[in-house]
């Protein structure tokens, strides 16, 4: 058999979240909408996405840390929920999604003149992430190959590959889309079957089983 062209090879990484103290806290909404208009992107990116590398005991209440305070630092129901709601993989970037965060958030100071002086029963500390990459030394070069090793990939990999690539690609694309698009014609309906998974509301072992799935029904020639 000829050797596989090395360009089209895809270098499966895995990763794991340093926390880093960024010293900002805030005990009401005011402070916590100042402070979140200027903290660092790296600061957003911890409290919407850095949760779903955390440990897990069951599933969370709230999928990003600004509402999980809303609720139980704030108690404030109706604020957590509007939080919740927010889905940063419609987000151009991170950019747009703190947008979001504050806006949802300067509406509701707006709904009470109380509301923005309300001290928390727990304060808000922000928190950013610092990512550290490990080479797993897995090759895979072709579509096939991948849907082999999907499975049983770790969750902290998909969680690289899947999730952090949309920060660092220009076009906002995960790699193994990125990396599929070199194969032509012929994966264009699994690089759209993948644009169409939302990674935000599963677990990292929910979403690799559907991106399993994903590689399969390719595989098996169902995605036509």
């Amino acid at each position: 058999m000829p050797e596989q062209d090395r360009t089209t090879e895809f270098a499966v990484r895995d990763c794991a979240l340093i926390a880093i103290a960024t010293g900002e806290r805030a005990e009401t909404l005011k402070e916590l909408r100042d402070t979140l208009v200027r903290i660092d992107r790296a600061s957003v990116f911890h409290h919407v996405w850095g949760g779903l590398l955390g440990a897990r005991f069951g599933e969370r209440e709230y999928h990003n840390d600004f509402a999980g305070w809303a609720r139980h630092g704030l108690h404030d129901r109706k604020l957590a929920e509007r939080l919740a709601m927010v889905d940063p993989t419609t987000s151009a970037d991170l950019d747009d999604l703190r947008r979001d965060l504050v806006e949802i958030i300067e509406d509701r100071l707006d709904e009470s003149e109380a509301l923005p002086w309300v001290r928390a029963t727990q304060r808000f500390h922000f928190i950013r992430s610092q990512i550290v990459v490990f080479d797993t030394r897995i090759r895979c070069r072709t579509p096939e190959e991948m849907a082999e090793r999907i499975p049983i990939l770790s969750p902290s990999s998909l969680f690289y590959h899947f999730i952090d690539a949309r920060r660092r690609s220009p076009d906002g694309s995960d790699d193994l889309r990125s990396w599929l698009a070199s194969f032509g014609p012929r994966v264009e309906g699994l690089r759209r079957a993948l644009a169409e998974l939302d990674p935000y509301f599963v677990s990292l072992v929910e979403l690799r089983d559907e991106v399993a799935r994903v590689f399969r029904r390719h595989v098996d020639g169902e995605d036509a």
